[in-house]
């Protein structure tokens, strides 16, 4: 299982913390460090959406100008990777955006 996300976010320390305590192999791959391949963004984008993929409530977002603002979410993520709503979990095949109720339970941690 592979975690992207930011070492100081809050839901990406929680979901480390919930799916360590599973038992469950994980990788962490820090966003800012490791952004995320055009490919691997991508496959996001075709799995989840760009409405859940895109985080309009960050910092980063509201310091966007509007013409940064319309641009493709593909072009606007690989350029912004913190503009990524966190954490991303990849298993296998499936993609986990959030660390919500359906998520945890989705990945054993109810």
């Amino acid at each position: 299982m592979k975690l992207y996300g930011l070492k100081n976010c809050d839901s990406c320390k929680r979901a480390r913390r919930d799916l360590s305590m599973t038992g469950v192999e994980l990788e962490f791959i820090d966003i800012r460090q490791e952004p995320p391949s055009r490919e691997v963004l991508e496959s996001w984008l075709a799995a989840v959406g760009e409405a859940v993929l895109v985080n309009r409530k960050s910092t980063t977002w509201r310091g966007l100008t509007d013409d940064e603002r319309a641009m493709p979410a593909l072009s606007l993520l690989a350029a912004n990777p913190t503009l990524i709503k966190r954490p991303v979990i990849m298993l296998e095949s499936d993609v986990h955006v959030g660390w919500t109720d359906q998520v945890r339970t989705a990945l054993g941690c109810q």
